[in-house]
């Protein structure tokens, strides 16, 4: 691991070292519960042919986050936690990929009121940003660090939304930012006329019963009707499934999208065309990442810049839980 000054002065002050990355290749999570949704594109949710003719902007900017943590140490039994988020925006006019925007955090996380005298005031002297955990979350270390999991989600939407909000606030008239994740936890991004979420992860439930087969069981190139999700966020948006893969011989959520466009009757209208534009977007494929089936390219490439910068320490070494021999 990398040395920081922080945790050695931590250290110092009588915590022991640790190292434990969580595995990150699956992003954020989405909550798994049956939320329900209202049609807003006829009169029962549809499986539709998507159109010969896709949207094509002038030019497309492409955001992405990426998120990093570890416990680096232990106070007794409450972890110190090294986190790192990241969001970076990249423009294609003319077929090549510019980086136009770029945040990053770095913060140290722990239960601040669990910590042992000599150790909070050396986390607390090193001049890192310091997250302090509920107290509630102190005793078995799982639950701080299932309690630190959401708190580096947070942290990363929040780097997400300083980079993509002034970009959609000046967005030229003839231009698209398409967002890898959710609007609706924004005002500026889910009102826009011209900002597009793309959802990898199916862990929401919107619909049951025969309704939630022909959305799970779409052929590829084809979308479902447009649906207004229940309790999503803190805005309305509307939003569609499709299928940019076929899924037979693989899994139901193979090639499997949803979209999120603002709650508008235009969106309905730009249904097809913005589906159509995205079965555009799987090439090259995103490989080796296992999520290619989903992962549209310039998103993946955005991917690539963030992880390219971010610091190697909170990379898992797959060899770093084998117990030292000595030998």
């Amino acid at each position: 691991m990398a040395r920081l000054a922080w945790l050695d002065a931590a250290l110092a002050a009588g915590a022991v070292p640790a190292s434990y990355v969580p595995d990150a290749s699956g992003g954020r999570s989405e909550a798994e519960e049956l939320t329900g949704a209202d049609l807003v594109e006829g009169s029962e949710l549809a499986v539709r042919p998507l159109g010969t003719e896709p949207l094509v902007p002038s030019a497309v900017t492409f955001i992405d986050g990426i998120q990093r943590w570890a416990v680096v140490g232990y106070d007794g039994v409450v972890p110190i936690i090294s986190a790192y988020v990241a969001a970076a925006a990249r423009r294609r006019k003319g077929g090549r990929l510019q980086t136009v925007a770029e945040r990053s955090r770095r913060v140290v996380i722990t239960a601040v009121d669990g910590l042992s005298d000599n150790v909070r005031d050396a986390l607390q002297r090193s001049g890192e940003e310091l997250i302090t955990l509920k107290d509630e979350v102190l005793g078995q270390p799982g639950r701080a660090l299932t309690a630190a999991g959401i708190q580096v989600e947070r942290l990363r939407d929040a780097v997400e939304r300083a980079v993509a909000e002034p970009l959609a606030e000046r967005l030229p008239a003839d231009e698209w930012l398409v967002i890898d994740g959710i609007l609706s936890n924004s005002a500026v991004l889910a009102r826009h006329a011209r900002t597009l979420g793309v959802i990898k992860s199916h862990g929401a439930q919107y619909f049951s019963g025969d309704d939630l087969k022909r959305a799970l069981t779409l052929p590829q190139g084809h979308r479902t009707s447009v649906f207004q999700p229940h309790r999503h966020g803190s805005q309305a948006v509307y939003s569609w499934y499709v299928r940019i893969w076929p899924w037979e011989g693989h899994d139901l959520l193979y090639g499997l999208l949803r979209l999120e466009a603002r709650a508008h009757r235009d969106s309905i209208g730009l249904a097809d065309a913005l589906g159509s534009w995205l079965l555009n977007e799987r090439k090259p494929l995103s490989t080796p990442d296992a999520r290619f089936d989903r992962l549209l390219y310039p998103i993946h490439d955005v991917e690539t810049y963030l992880r390219s910068r971010a610091p190697q320490y909170l990379v898992a070494d797959p060899g770093s839980r084998l117990p030292r021999t000595g030998t």
